[in-house]
């Protein structure tokens, strides 16, 4: 499954699980599809961060001894731009470096050997504490110079130091897509993690929330800055 593209469907969670042992990535990614999850793998870090880059993965599994780059510092640099929940698989046992690897910022962690049930238990709590969570690592998100400024603390949009009124629907996506700046989301993503189960509308209907956003943080909506339209596909945020 490493390697291919997949659609997140609705309600259905995409987890990474990153370990050199091709037999661990067959039973851990065989038992959470079961229960319901969509699963990608990689047996190295590099591999990882390539398909980190590219899909919405809800949660990482992420193995500490990694053949090309430690599991800590694969950790450290997912955490220079995403809060997406973390649990270390590690046959280190001793304190110092379960330690080391939370200060990284993992969230959670569970020793090998590991039983099934307990993993499945810890993903399930770390996601329902991780709440779905919009918001970047900073509350306050500066772009180009402050022409665009979102704080997501105050729930405050600022275009060239003016206040920006966005609708709910319109300040969800606007927070997935600073959220994860350059990744391509599908009309149907927005709607999924977005606008959520509750949302009855149609794709296009997307089109219409970002048109209206761009009307509202560009200073030319026909010739957008900050949401760039990945044609075939979908939008991706540009802060650049």
């Amino acid at each position: 499954m490493s390697g291919s593209h997949l659609v997140m469907e609705k309600g259905r969670r995409n987890i990474l699980v990153v370990d050199d042992e091709a037999k661990i990535l067959e039973v851990v990614s065989s038992f959470l599809e079961s229960r319901g999850f969509a699963v990608f793998t990689a047996e190295s870090a590099t591999r990882a961060l390539e398909i980190f880059e590219r899909e919405n993965i809800a949660l990482i599994i992420l193995d500490l001894m990694l053949p090309d780059i430690a599991g800590e510092e694969t950790c450290r640099r997912i955490r220079r731009g995403s809060r997406v929940p973390i649990i270390m698989l590690t046959a280190k046992i001793d304190e110092p470096n379960i330690i080391e690897g939370l200060a990284a910022g993992a969230d959670d962690y569970i020793t090998k050997p590991f039983s099934l049930k307990e993993l499945h238990a810890r993903v399930e709590t770390v996601l329902r504490r991780s709440g779905g969570d919009l918001a970047p690592l900073t509350a306050r998100n500066s772009f180009r110079g402050g022409d665009l400024i979102v704080d997501f603390e105050k729930n405050l949009v600022m275009k060239m130091q003016k206040p920006v009124c966005l609708t709910p629907s319109e300040m969800k996506i606007l927070a997935i897509m600073i959220k994860y700046p350059g990744k391509v989301f599908t009309r149907a993503e927005l709607i999924d993690i977005a606008l959520g189960d509750g949302f009855d509308g149609f794709d296009r209907a997307v089109d219409n929330h970002v048109k209206n956003l761009r009307q509202k943080i560009e200073d030319n909506s026909k010739e957008p800055k900050y949401i760039l339209t990945a044609r075939g596909l979908g939008y991706r945020f540009s802060g650049e």
